[in-house]
């Protein structure tokens, strides 16, 4: 499979160079030249198949042609030791909870698999060391950092703003060592991003260290998460309500919400699927105007999604042909101010008992706001209410327990090194290495 930049100005890729370099050299993202539509007795049988068979036969479509099968086949299911159950919240409303894997986060999977299909190719062709630069608004920088960890020929830098990610999430990238290196830069996560788009474009940086990306601009990082969309519709099916399924994607940087369209292009049975955003409503408006208007990122209680420029809306608007009708034919969106993601964890708890974190609790409120007669929801829980402790104990006023896994992060020592938003300085530190 080859893969072309969104951009149109840089040289057609194979799937090793879209992986190790991650961003094109005209600054697009890759997408691949076509995409495979799955056979009909596929999904005739889904509700019969493994999430890791269910997964296989979908990274076969897009990376089959590139990785021996027996490789690819390892990856998935080492990726994949976890399950993505689809929970019941309401008799209408169910919650896909994708934080059961490493670091109770979505973004496990695709930091997973690209730490194992990078590795692949490093021994394949035997090459040196590689630098990966992530920027992270919270969830990315844990999962990759771990993803990535101990991995032989691979150094991580995690970058992350300042005094803007909670004290759990924090801790599972700053306390590892070994090969994991977080950057606490001063500034928002959009000056973190724009630290590492900057430099996979300087020519001397790049001559000096091997760089890619793991963010959800890499090829390898966004295309896996399609996987539990298809799962998440095997298990709806099993229960016999997938006839009119709406799936709705708390949304930052857009890449969660890419691979499921990505998915429905490959023939996956959902009706329609929602977009929610928080303060930053850029791709809401966009819905509403046409016009995409990148702006500075506000700070929220759902800091995951706190982006005012989503790198993958270019991946989307690419994907459906530029045009805005045939967008919104597929995605409606809509956006929540804190007062009321906390008004919604609030009510959820009361009548349900179930617990959503703040980001989920925006996916909720979507559902239950937008549902129409005859549909059934599921909304992405992406984390674990816990990785916002002290916001949801705050909302809720109760004390929710810390998994065991987020405990052991928290016992580590802080290692980080400070760093400015100044392109320059990031650049000299980098040099140095």
């Amino acid at each position: 499979m080859k893969y072309y930049s969104t951009n149109g100005q840089a040289p057609i890729a194979t799937l090793e160079k879209a992986v190790v370099k991650g961003l094109a050299e005209d600054k697009g993202l890759y997408m691949p030249e076509r995409i495979k539509v799955l056979p009909q007795e596929f999904f005739d049988n889904i509700e019969n198949l493994s999430f890791q068979e269910i997964a296989y036969t979908v990274a076969d479509a897009f990376f089959g042609e590139d990785v021996d099968a027996e490789s690819l086949k390892q990856i998935v299911y080492d990726t994949l030791s976890f399950d993505c159950p689809c929970v019941r919240v309401t008799d209408n409303i169910y919650s896909l909870e994708l934080f059961h894997g490493p670091t109770l986060a979505f973004k496990d999977v695709g930091a997973r698999f690209m730490a194992r299909l990078l590795q692949y190719f490093l021994k394949k062709e035997g090459k040196g060391q590689v630098n990966v630069l992530v920027a992270t608004s919270g969830d990315t920088g844990s999962a990759v950092a771990n993803g990535f960890l101990g991995v032989d020929g691979i150094h991580v830098y995690v970058l992350y703003p300042k005094g803007k990610v909670s004290p759990i999430q924090e801790c599972q990238f700053t306390t590892l060592g070994q090969n994991i290196t977080a950057v606490e830069v001063d500034g928002v996560f959009d000056d973190c991003q724009a630290l590492v788009k900057n430099a996979f474009m300087d020519t001397e940086l790049n001559h000096h260290m091997a760089l890619t990306s793991a963010n959800s601009i890499n090829v390898a990082r966004f295309l896996p998460q399609s996987f539990y969309y298809f799962y998440a519709y095997a298990q709806m099916k099993k229960l016999g309500l997938a006839d009119q399924l709406v799936v709705c994607v708390p949304s930052g940087n857009f890449g969660n919400i890419c691979s499921a369209l990505f998915g429905k292009k490959m023939g996956l049975p959902i009706k329609h699927f929602i977009a929610a955003n928080n303060a930053n409503d850029i791709f809401f408006k966009y819905l509403q105007t046409g016009k995409y208007q990148p702006k500075p990122s506000v700070q929220t209680i759902a800091n995951a999604m706190d982006v005012g420029d989503p790198s993958n809306f270019a991946r989307i608007y690419d994907l459906y042909g530029k045009s805005h009708a045939a967008i919104c034919a597929d995605i409606s969106g809509a956006t929540y101010t804190d007062t009321q993601i906390a008004e919604t964890i609030r009510e959820v708890k009361a009548q349900t008992g179930y617990i959503c974190d703040p980001h989920g609790a925006c996916g909720y409120r979507a559902l239950a706001e937008g549902l129409q007669a005859g549909e059934v929801g599921v909304f992405l829980e992406t984390a674990h209410p816990a990785k916002f402790k002290d916001t949801v104990d705050r909302i809720w006023g109760d004390d929710i327990a810390i998994p065991a896994k987020l405990q052991a992060f928290m016992k580590g020592t802080k290692q980080s090194v400070p760093m400015t938003k100044d392109f320059a300085t990031f650049k000299n530190y980098l040099m140095k290495e």
